[in-house]
This record gives structure tokens, C-alpha cells and sequence, in this order.
């Protein structure tokens, strides 16, 4: 049995794949010095969340006040209670006299009042009401401090490792921080677990007790494919935003602070995503169940079984940079049967200098039995005198 390594090369399906893959390369974790751009910003990370590939990053793991943008990280734990039937958008919840004396962004909830829970979401989310946070929280976890508590243990269980909140505002405390990269997860977290609920990050304006409030994203104002997320302000901070955009099926997600103006904020996310939509595209490589090749059998059957991608594969290419990649299939062959469809049969290696390696298992896409003994007895022989399988 030998041990077989090849680029594709057998089949016209082979050769077509092959002519597809060869003409770009991956997008390395960190970009390449062919993709880059500068920020004025002191923190940002930009993803595609499509296939995970960081497209930017700049000090993305400092730790970093977030301001009201981790307000994403307390709606994440409003809608694990309202999926859990802890609450309904129905339900109305008290205000208390800490949550009406809270200062900053506010929904101006009247102490005392009931107010119901999606009217609040969309304080929190449109009017970035740090009111409407305690009032949730509060019921939530019974105070604010609690809750806190809280959400970091959820955030850490979320992959969040370098990020702590004190509370549920984003209001500067010591012990309130995260990382822009911690945020992006945050946010595809959000997306990819709520879709039902992720359309209150789209909302443009809400009215609460005669007062109307515009969404402080300024790039849901832009035409842009923008639908989320939330912005962020205080004098230690700067000013950042958590966004996210879609195109033609693409999704880029955004974290940035630091920046010095409300205009800076409005401007600089704004290039950067374009930036990410026009210099990166993403290809796929393989769908779920393609056949990549036709793989030799020993004493089967059949001669040969059909080797298919156990899961789609998608990169993320920099249009600059579309030469270096290749992939190699990897089998021991012949593979002595019987094979059982859905078993392991070998696997793609994808590689490009620089880049981390991928790899995607190959499976069989039918059952080959083996020969019976009269079989055996004239691939054998077929063996001994051709010196070749049958």
C-alpha cells in the first residue's frame, strides 16, 4: 500500500477544481502586507464572518473601555431569557429609583412606571438608554452588580476570555473592559444565535413617553448593507461602534474605538468596510458532498470509490494576492475494502506561504464491498502477473 499525495489531477472534475483553487490564496490571520490599510483609530478588528478570516486587526486584544457598545453583551442576555420563556417582549418591568437616576444616554422611564420589555429593548438598542439596561438587568439578575457578574461568566462561556463587565451600560468602572476581537465574537455570536431578534439593531428611530430618539449608528444611514449593531461613547474611551454589513450574501463584521469625533465615527467605519468589501472576495472551494476524486479500491467490488468533501470550504481571498495557493489530496491507496459509505478515505490540504494550513477530510461517497473469494483469487493472480490492482 502506498502512501498517495497529489495535486488534483485525475478527472476533468479534478482538473476544474484545481484551475479554480490556483488562482488566488488564503487570507492569513493576520493580513497580508499587500492587504493592508491605516486607521486613525487606537482599536479595531475587521472580520469576515462568512469564514472567519480576520481581514485587519490593530491592538485587537488590548484591553479597552467599551462604553455602551457592551450594551450587545446585556441584549445577548435579554434574549437568552425571552428564548428561555423568562420573559416575554410583553412582560412590563418597574422602574426603579437607580435605574431613573442613572446619567448618560437615556430612555426617560418615569420612576415607578411599568414599562414593557420591548419597549426597553429598543431603548437600550435605538436609544442606547442606560435606564432601559438597568431596568432589564435588574430583573434579570435582581441588581445591577449581579448582573454584571453574570454576563461575564456568559461572556467567557461565549469565548470572551479577555473581557469583564461590571455592569449593564458599559458606564467606566476598573473592572469593565473587553478587547475589540472579544466584541467581534460577541457580535457574530448575537447574529448567528438571534435572528429573530436582530432586527432591533436596524431600527432607525423609536419614541418613548413623547420623545424621539434616532439610532446613533450613523452607518444605518448610508446605504451600505449596514443592519447592526451599537455605538459607544465616553471621554476615557473616545468614541467606537460595533457594525456589521451585508453584501451580495457577504457579511463583515467591524469592531473600532478610540476614534476623537462623531464624525471620525460616522467616517472611518464606513471606509474600513468598504475597504473589506473591495479589496477581499470569498470563493468556495468545495460544497458540502462534491466528489473531489475517484479513489483506487483493493479487492472491491467496484474499482474505484468516489472521495467527497465532508463539509463545504470557503476562503476569503485579498484580490492582490491570488497566486501561492495549493491543494493536495491525501490518501493511502489502493484502499482495501470494504469501505462504508461515510467513512474517512482522505483528506485536502490546503495551503499558501505564509498562511495557516486547512484541512478537509475526504469521505466515501458509496459502500464498496469486498470481492468475494473467486474475486480475490483473480485480482491476485491479475497482481502477480501485471503487477497492478484490478
Amino acid at each position: 500500500m502506498s502512501f498517495l499525495r497529489f495535486p488534483f489531477r485525475y478527472g476533468v472534475r479534478s482538473a476544474l477544481v484545481a484551475a479554480v483553487l490556483f488562482a488566488g490564496a488564503v487570507v492569513p490571520a493576520v493580513p497580508a502586507a499587500a492587504a493592508t490599510i491605516d486607521t486613525q483609530a487606537h482599536n479595531v478588528i475587521l472580520i469576515d464572518a462568512t469564514t472567519n478570516t480576520v481581514l485587519f486587526e490593530k491592538a485587537a486584544d488590548q484591553h479597552m473601555p467599551t462604553s455602551s457598545m457592551s450594551k450587545v453583551m446585556t441584549m445577548f442576555a435579554v434574549f437568552e431569557a425571552l428564548r428561555a420563556g423568562r420573559l416575554s417582549l410583553d412582560d412590563t418591568l418597574q422602574v426603579s429609583e437607580h435605574a431613573w437616576r442613572m446619567q448618560g444616554s437615556k430612555m426617560f422611564v418615569e420612576l415607578g412606571a411599568k414599562i414593557k420589555v420591548e419597549d426597553l429593548i429598543r431603548g437600550v438598542i435605538i436609544q442606547s438608554g442606560n435606564d432601559a439596561a438597568i431596568v432589564l438587568a435588574e430583573a434579570l439578575a435582581g441588581s445591577e452588580d449581579a448582573f454584571g457578574a453574570q454576563i461575564t461568566k456568559r461572556a467567557h462561556e461565549l469565548g470572551m476570555n479577555d473581557s469583564s463587565f461590571a455592569n449593564a451600560t458599559g458606564w467606566p468602572a476598573d473592572n469593565h473592559y473587553s478587547t475589540c476581537r472579544d466584541l467581534a465574537t460577541l457580535a457574530k455570536a448575537m447574529i448567528d444565535t438571534f435572528p429573530e431578534y436582530y432586527h432591533y439593531f436596524s431600527e432607525r428611530e423609536f419614541t418613548y413617553h413623547g420623545i424621539k430618539q434616532g439610532n446613533r449608528n450613523p452607518l444605518l444611514y448610508r446605504n451600505m448593507g449596514v443592519d447592526g449593531l451599537k455605538t459607544g461613547h465616553t471621554e476615557i474611551a473616545g468614541f467606537g461602534l460595533i457594525g456589521s454589513a451585508v453584501r451580495d450574501g457577504r457579511r463583515l463584521i467591524l469592531v473600532i474605538n478610540g476614534l476623537q469625533s462623531m464624525q471620525a465615527r460616522a467616517d472611518e467605519p464606513a471606509r474600513l468596510l468598504e475597504w473589506g468589501f473591495r479589496e477581499f472576495n470569498v470563493y468556495t472551494l468545495f460544497k458540502p458532498g462534491e466528489t473531489v476524486d475517484e479513489l483506487p479500491v483493493w479487492l472491491g467490488q467496484t474499482p474505484s470509490v468516489p472521495a467527497v468533501a465532508a463539509q463545504g470550504f470557503q476562503v476569503t481571498l485579498a484580490q492582490q494576492e491570488r497566486r501561492g495557493l495549493k491543494v493536495t489530496l491525501q490518501a493511502q491507496v489502493p484502499l482495501p475494502a470494504p469501505i462504508v459509505k461515510g467513512a474517512t478515505v482522505g483528506k485536502l490540504v490546503i495551503t499558501a506561504p505564509g498562511f495557516v494550513t486547512r484541512e478537509v477530510p475526504l469521505v466515501a461517497a458509496a459502500d464498496v464491498p469486498r470481492l468475494g473469494f473467486l474475486g480475490r483469487l483473480a485480482a491476485a493472480a491479475h497482481h502477480v502477473v501485471f503487477g497492478s490492482t484490478l
